[in-house]
């Protein structure tokens, strides 16, 4: 049994984050993710989703606004960093309440409860089928270009700051992908295994290193500094090849 998921927030890192819960998840599919939730009128109108991941702090309407408007609504998770708004959302009869940040092991405790609702009110005659563990990911999903964008870390080559922004090269992409979120950010969101800070305004990916050199590492035919803040770290995860 799969759940078809919905996320409307304004922040695009907030739904960024989400749709990158949503993917470790196996019994979750992600079908839209929208910063206006107009735009995705559609999708609940025409009954194509069962869980709604709603924020609700929103410029144009509020999610608790917006949700009052819905004829028949899915199941609905409330996301917030606000907590004075629990109690409201509660009286909509939501399937829980999530405040950010978001930490995985309280998501997962939500989307298992909404399954769990979701599972009552299906046929009796349907079998339920088994609660799977959620595995370790093996690609992230960014928002670049007004798309989304799924990047598989074994094709990640090295991650660069730009301000508020991050380039993310890539094997077999000409130019890097750029989205809206600063450096540390991104690094929260990927294996520590697999990558590596090695400058305030780089990370690498530890087996894309093809030679280190002093204070230097090579990567994807790119000279990438290595600093003294990070350098002790990388000297003890680095093997080279």
């Amino acid at each position: 049994m799969t759940l078809r998921c919905l996320v409307i927030d304004d922040e695009p890192f907030a739904l960024e984050l989400m749709s990158d819960n949503i993917s470790r998840v196996p019994f979750l599919q992600l079908v839209g993710a929208h910063t206006d939730p107009f735009a995705a009128m559609s999708l609940l109108d025409g009954g194509q989703i069962d869980l709604l991941f709603l924020d609700i702090q929103m410029p144009t309407l509020t999610g608790i606004q917006f949700l009052r408007t819905l004829a028949q609504p899915p199941m609905v998770i409330l996301t917030t960093a606000y907590e004075q708004y629990a109690l409201e959302g509660f009286d909509l009869n939501v399937v829980d309440y999530l405040l950010k940040p978001i930490p995985f092991e309280r998501f997962l405790r939500g989307v298992n409860k909404a399954r769990e609702l979701h599972r009552l009110k299906a046929p009796p005659d349907q079998a339920p089928d088994p609660l799977p563990i959620p595995s370790e990911s093996t690609f992230i999903v960014v928002f670049s270009e007004y798309s989304q964008i799924r990047i598989a870390f074994e094709h990640i080559l090295y991650v660069e700051a730009l301000k508020d922004y991050v380039k993310v090269f890539v094997e077999g992409r000409q130019r890097p992908i750029l989205t809206r979120q600063n450096l540390k950010q991104f690094e929260s969101r990927l294996p520590i295994h697999q990558f590596c800070r090695v400058h305030r305004s780089y990370i690498v990916a530890l087996d894309k290193v093809s030679s280190f050199q002093k204070s230097r590492v090579m990567v994807g035919g790119k000279s990438i500094p290595v600093s003294e803040r990070f350098a002790g770290v990388f000297n003890e995860r680095y093997v080279p090849r």
